[in-house]
């Protein structure tokens, strides 16, 4: 068994090359690939197949791909680009031979409205057309979107958002990277399409009550017009591509496309997914 992860490079790869070691998988049969394969070297060092993967060059995918029995594509972060690379990348596994094919999307890519949905629901679209036998991760927001804005928001009181009332089913990385392990070291997934996110969903404003509580810092949650929000990440550094793509998943989480309540993630992983406050309390430390 060949197991090929794209991206481990990345946080999400990395945590699911960890959660297959764990589960068991031999290091000779799981294959880390990255662009830059420095970057993964320490996976070579314990027994990891490591091959360079560059999604804007297919022969490095078809390489990189080769021998393999099953694929975790996991998505790539330029939104631009996204599905260019996802579609070099289906290509050079359908090439391949690659019998199954596990992609992380984002929750209720078929549906949602947001600018990221329509990358993912792209890709997805594509799977299908070319026939390849692929399981779908839809994940939710990270958690970590979260708890990496702790600092700022304990300096300055407030987490900003465009958010409203909705409720976001948000999740650790470590959690999303063992389903993935979980799915591909077992059977019966094929066509399987999974909505993932933490048991626990919250709204932005709760959120603050809970780094609140944590913290024993009193934080508010503001609640912005999209543009607005997009102009502040702009203040912070975020470039203004990004910020808009950020500030348009806000208004996507206000309309319910963030939340499931599937519990497909914990029954996956055959347990409760991380709590908020476990995870705030972690970040901390």
């Amino acid at each position: 068994m060949s197991i090929v992860v794209t991206g481990a490079s990345g946080q999400l790869g990395r945590l699911t090359v960890e959660a297959l070691l764990r589960r068991g998988v031999p290091a000779a049969d799981i294959v880390a690939t990255g662009r830059d394969i420095a970057r993964v070297k320490t996976f070579a060092e314990r027994g990891v197949v490591v091959r360079q993967a560059d999604f804007e060059d297919p022969q490095s995918l078809a390489a990189a791909f080769a021998g393999a029995d099953k694929l975790l594509l996991i998505s790539t972060t330029s939104v631009d680009e996204r599905f260019a690379n996802h579609r070099r990348a289906i290509d050079a596994a359908v090439a391949a031979g690659v019998p199954l094919v596990a992609y992380t999307s984002m929750a209720h890519a078929d549906t949602a409205t947001t600018i990221l949905a329509s990358t993912h629901r792209a890709t997805e679209e594509y799977l299908r057309e070319r026939g390849v036998p692929g399981v779908l991760l839809r994940n939710s927001w990270y958690l970590e979107n979260y708890t990496a804005q702790l600092p700022a928001a304990v300096q300055h009181g407030a987490f900003i958002g465009a958010a409203g009332e909705g409720r976001v089913s948000a999740a650790t990385r470590a959690d999303y990277a063992e389903a993935a392990a979980i799915v591909l070291t077992t059977e019966g997934h094929t066509g399987a399409v999974y909505e993932l996110g933490g048991d626990e969903a919250f709204t932005l404003a709760e959120l603050a009550a809970t780094v609140s509580a944590v913290t024993g810092t009193p934080i508010a949650y503001t609640d912005l017009p999209a543009a607005k929000l997009a102009e502040a990440l702009t203040g912070t550094g975020v470039p203004a591509d990004l910020a808009h793509v950020l500030a348009d998943a806000d208004l996507g989480l206000s309309r319910g496309e963030l939340f499931t309540g599937s519990r497909d993630l914990s029954r996956l992983i055959g347990r409760p997914t991380t709590s908020v406050t476990d995870a705030i309390a972690d970040a901390l430390r």
